[in-house]
């Protein structure tokens, strides 16, 4: 299949992902960059960084739009994150791409086990600022480590750990995402080996910003639990394709 056209393809999905469900941006990026469109994988950690801050920033316009963003929380959440992920990014070049991979997907398979799990009460919304910060520190460390957006943990963290409902937690984790996303690729700045093909990583921005919007439509119709559901089933089955990849 014509390279524009898998471009435009993919961009639509991980789009739909970030508008949707808050995240999973990265997740899908880094593969489909990897296995569909022949990027190393540096140049694809990179490029997916690129890809996701300017979808991310355009799907939380929307989501900010209709007041499904927290903002005390989460800018404390990202601003908690920032130097974290600036140094787990810049060390993250040292290590294996095999390690990274492996650690990767066993994070997001964590993360989706734990969204697939019966939905316990949530906290009221007042939450700590300490509270919020150390779990926004944390997240930016495996954000930077990892190379990606961080909206696959950022969602169930702010579920689950900080109390929010999902759709504000969707539009809460874009915040996360943007400044984590930006920070980390600032940090990998001269390291993506040279081969990043913008005539690949515009249509595909494009074509993911466009479907943040039509994500964002789909998630007022459709329930947090199921949204949960769908997000924590990509996780799973991308966790898997690339452990698998890992050992064989």
């Amino acid at each position: 299949m014509n390279t524009l056209i898998l471009a435009l393809i993919a961009g639509a999905v991980i789009g739909l992902a970030l508008g949707a469900l808050g995240g999973g941006g990265s997740v899908l990026a880094v593969p489909a960059l990897i296995y569909l469109l022949d990027f190393s994988p540096a140049s694809a950690t990179t490029a997916s960084l690129i890809i996701v801050t300017a979808t991310s920033a355009t799907a939380l316009y929307a989501h900010a739009r209709d007041g499904h963003v927290a903002w005390k929380t989460g800018v404390l959440f990202a601003a908690a994150g920032i130097l974290p992920a600036f140094l787990a990014g810049a060390a993250a070049g040292h290590l294996p791409a095999a390690a990274l991979t492996a650690a990767f997907a066993v994070v997001a398979a964590l993360a989706a086990v734990r969204m697939l799990r019966p939905a316990a009460a949530q906290l009221p919304e007042r939450v700590s600022p300490l509270k919020a910060a150390g779990t926004g520190a944390g997240l930016g460390a495996v954000t930077g480590f990892l190379g990606v957006g961080g909206g696959f943990l950022a969602v169930p963290a702010l579920v689950g750990v900080l109390g929010l409902r999902m759709k504000q937690a969707v539009g809460t984790s874009l915040l996360v995402i943007t400044v984590n996303s930006l920070a980390a690729l600032i940090a990998r700045t001269g390291t993506s080996g040279g081969d990043l093909r913008w005539e690949v990583i515009a249509p595909f921005t494009g074509a993911a910003i466009l479907g943040a919007w039509d994500g964002k439509r789909l998630s007022a119709k459709i329930t947090g639990r199921t949204l949960q559901r769908l997000f924590a089933t990509v996780l799973l089955a991308v966790a898997g394709l690339m452990l698998a990849d890992v050992v064989w």
